[in-house]
């Protein structure tokens, strides 16, 4: 397995693992390296550092052989490394990811950010204390399920797994 850096047209930095350098030419020929950032499959390889060994790698290491079948490593850092790397997408995950591209978009001109607070406003426009506003923000699975049951009309939204990073 090799990683690259990479980078798309519109400047978005990214890295993505390929089992060799001719599998990245090949799909990258193909327009199957897709930018998570902005869809964009205009993508090159970007300069990278010289890989060096270092105790964080080898956690790393550790944590991504255990994910084979092993106990992983419970190395913070090593997760999050392990689960950058940008998959390829077939074309109806791409059409996917657009389509929840455009949705969040949509959401975002039609409502007001109340972030951490969204739990306890949307709570406060339900019990009428404050007057109705589409809003959106942030709240757990729990708390989201819990206004649901309240009778509190609430939408999750699919997360990209760029707006994770």
């Amino acid at each position: 397995m090799i990683k690259y850096a990479l980078a798309c047209k519109q400047g978005h930095e990214f890295e993505s693992w390929f089992s060799d350098s001719l599998a990245y030419e090949q799909q990258a020929k193909r327009g199957q390296v897709e930018c998570p950032h902005c869809g964009s499959t205009q993508v090159d390889k970007a300069l990278m550092a010289p890989s060096i060994s270092t105790s964080k790698r080898k956690a790393r290491n550790a944590f991504i052989d255990g994910a084979k079948g092993g106990a992983p490593v419970q190395e913070p850092e090593a997760r999050t490394i392990a689960s950058q790397s940008a998959p390829l997408l077939d074309d109806k995950q791409r059409a996917m990811r657009d389509m929840i591209r455009d949705l969040h978009a949509k959401i975002a001109e039609n409502t007001v950010d109340v972030g951490a607070g969204f739990v306890e406003q949307a709570r406060k426009m339900n019990d009428g204390d404050i007057p109705q506003l589409a809003i959106r923000g942030e709240a757990t699975i729990a708390q989201a399920r819990e206004l649901w049951e309240e009778g509190v009309p609430v939408m999750p939204v699919p997360v990209l797994p760029e707006d994770r990073n």
